[in-house]
């Protein structure tokens, strides 16, 4: 995660400041994981994937590519990233969680950005969500969640014991500590 650091780059653009006509929607897909595709073909440059995500944004339900001059609606199979890493960063307030996503963002898991877990489909399965910006979340991947997961822990939220994760002085709940299976 350091050289992602240390490679810099400007970051996504200003799509709050610009209202630009709709100019309806595009035949543009991110798949479930992660692939970009253009009229059913995989983007295979990641150089026009990252500028696209760039100006990705999110209105209501909505997944949009805005420019200055026009926007264009897109579809997310589920999120539009993937959160493909994870560190954590020591510092006053206690342990930062850090992800990388599969576009190279480097996200700070705290305020305004925080985890989510959605139910699944199986009783007891949670889907672990990030939020990047502008309402775009990163689908934590298995690995990720696994390694998230172990770094658990079970904390009173409201009286009932949770099972959670803590990061930027926050506390994530999963789920109710009394789902977690005992081995």
């Amino acid at each position: 995660m350091a050289a992602v650091a240390a490679a810099g780059g400007r970051g996504p653009a200003p799509v709050e400041r610009w209202n630009p006509p709709d100019c309806g929607d595009l035949d543009m897909r991110i798949a479930r994981d992660g692939t970009w595709f253009y009229g059913g073909t995989p983007i295979g440059r990641q150089a026009l994937v990252r500028l696209f995500a760039s100006v990705l944004t999110r209105e209501g339900e909505r997944f949009v590519l805005k420019t200055p001059a026009e926007k264009v609606g897109i579809r997310v199979d589920d999120a539009p990233f993937l959160a493909v890493d994870m560190a954590r960063e020591e510092g006053e307030t206690g342990a930062t969680l850090v992800f990388r996503t599969n576009l190279d963002d480097l996200v700070r898991c705290g305020e305004g950005h925080d985890l989510r877990f959605a139910p699944g489909e199986t009783p007891g399965e949670v889907i672990p969500y990030l939020h990047v910006r502008r309402g775009l979340e990163a689908r934590l991947t298995r690995a990720v969640f696994m390694e998230l997961a172990e770094a658990g822990e079970v904390r009173s939220v409201e009286g009932q014991p949770m099972f959670g994760v803590a990061s930027a002085g926050r506390f994530y709940p999963m789920m109710p500590a009394a789902q977690l299976e005992v081995s």
